[in-house]
């Protein structure tokens, strides 16, 4: 018989390697989620074509896609998961949807941020408010106070008054 001296150990390092291995964007049975240097990154044309083509639009407070200017909107080191995440949520609603966040500076920092491909955001809508409150889960509330929904794929949607915040970490079962 195995004493608890012993199994005590070997279950906290069972815990240990399982949490790993389904933390989002971090395992290899996350739903296809990959780690953060491992994503495929577009350029700004690729992602806008990629937007065009389902429909999605963006716009810009200062009417740009300098990834370096806080006022533009820019698609430049999106992650194609990010990209095929936004499509996904176009085809599973059907509503109009407006980028009005990317990859440009100013954004909150972090592994899964807007800089680095994870984030973008979209302009609110009676359509897509509905639709997240309909389907995803209510997850509490974001450190800032933003309520949170999480898709059945994984991803977060937080709802920051104005716009939808939403962290890709898959494509949301493209």
């Amino acid at each position: 018989m195995v004493s608890r001296m012993t199994l005590r150990p070997v279950l906290t390092a069972l815990a240990l390697v399982l949490g790993v291995l389904f933390a989002p964007g971090v395992g290899v049975l996350g739903g296809g989620a990959t780690q953060a240097h491992a994503d495929t990154k577009l350029t700004h044309a690729q992602a806008a074509a990629r937007f065009s083509s389902s429909g999605i639009t963006w716009s810009s407070s200062g009417g740009c896609s300098n990834r370096n200017i806080a006022t533009c909107t820019s698609f430049d080191q999106l992650n194609l998961a990010t990209a095929q995440g936004a499509q996904t949520l176009k085809s599973a609603t059907g509503c109009a949807l407006n980028i009005t966040g990317g990859t440009e500076t100013g954004h909150a920092s972090g592994t899964y941020s807007h800089w680095n491909g994870y984030k973008l955001d979209f302009g609110k809508s009676t359509c897509l408010t509905n639709y997240v409150h309909g389907v995803f889960a209510y997850i509490g509330l974001r450190g800032d106070g933003a309520p949170q929904y999480k898709s059945g794929s994984g991803n977060i949607y937080a709802d920051e008054g104005n716009h939808w915040d939403v962290t890709y970490y898959n494509c949301g079962g493209c």
